[in-house]
């Protein structure tokens, strides 16, 4: 399944929607400090055995989809002296992968709050022989100097932050003028031959097959439902617009249960 056109979205942005979810709700969880707290320890249970459900339960389409987001960056990353950072970066797949493409001299760098995932990032990296920092780092309070990066990605990781305006505006604040930020994000399908397929599996399956490998039935049961409750691609594309960015544009991906935007400082 290819993926759609690229779409940029110049329209004017309409007024903020009051009711429109602020960040990750877990269920049973109240408040953002407590739901990033479930987050990250909840990551932290799932690290050893992370990686290989991303596979599994993607049908290997992950890969894909992380390849999609290194091309559409790659121009920026073989800038001489780029300075980047993989956001949520997790167990590391992007930031090698970008380490692969990037212009010897670039600067990149990867950030998790989940202690137990840059673990295995690093174990990761030391295999490859990639000398790169990897930082324990709050998305929304992240230890970086104002205007001090190229590009920010973040793959599958948006999701799960606390706040996304907030999350949004610190993107903002650590990006240089004419940086890039691309956020790879799960999102609602837009073909009806996918989406009652796509449903059912995420609904029945997923949470049942994710649980039993992983020995953590709520991170996988957590999955679909944030899925659910976040923002579809526009309503994304309107909130970076309304952070303050400009040319954002988004792309759906396996008729859109994936959507990658990227959009300019």
């Amino acid at each position: 399944m290819s993926p759609l056109a690229w779409r940029l979205s110049a329209s004017k942005p309409p007024l903020p929607d009051a009711t429109a979810t602020t960040g990750t709700t877990p269920r049973g969880v109240a408040g953002e400090q407590a739901a990033a707290r479930w987050v990250c320890q909840m990551f932290g249970r799932v690290a050893p055995r992370y990686d290989l459900l991303n596979h599994l339960l993607s049908f290997n389409l992950d890969k894909r989809w992380r390849a999609l987001l290194i091309a559409r960056v790659a121009p920026l990353l073989a800038r001489p002296g780029a300075r980047v950072l993989d956001l949520c970066c997790g167990t590391g797949d992007v930031l090698l992968a970008m380490w692969q493409r990037s212009a010897p001299n670039a600067s990149l760098m990867g950030a998790d709050f989940s202690h137990p995932m840059l673990v295995e990032a690093k174990r990761k990296i030391a295999a490859r022989n990639f000398h790169r920092p990897v930082l324990e780092a709050d998305a929304l309070m992240l230890p970086l100097g104002s205007a001090s990066l190229d590009l920010v990605t973040i793959a599958f990781g948006f999701r799960n932050l606390a706040n996304y305006q907030a999350g949004l505006q610190e993107l903002l604040r650590v990006l240089k003028p004419g940086g890039l930020a691309a956020i790879l994000e799960f999102s609602q399908p837009t073909r009806p031959v996918i989406a009652g397929p796509y449903r059912f599996f995420s609904r029945f399956l997923l949470p049942r097959i994710g649980g039993l490998i992983s020995g953590v039935p709520e991170a996988y049961s957590y999955l679909p439902e944030s899925i659910q409750k976040f923002p579809g691609a526009e309503d994304l594309a309107r909130q970076m617009r309304q952070a303050g960015f400009s040319s954002v544009g988004f792309e759906r991906l396996t008729g859109g249960i994936v959507a990658l935007h990227v959009a300019a400082k």
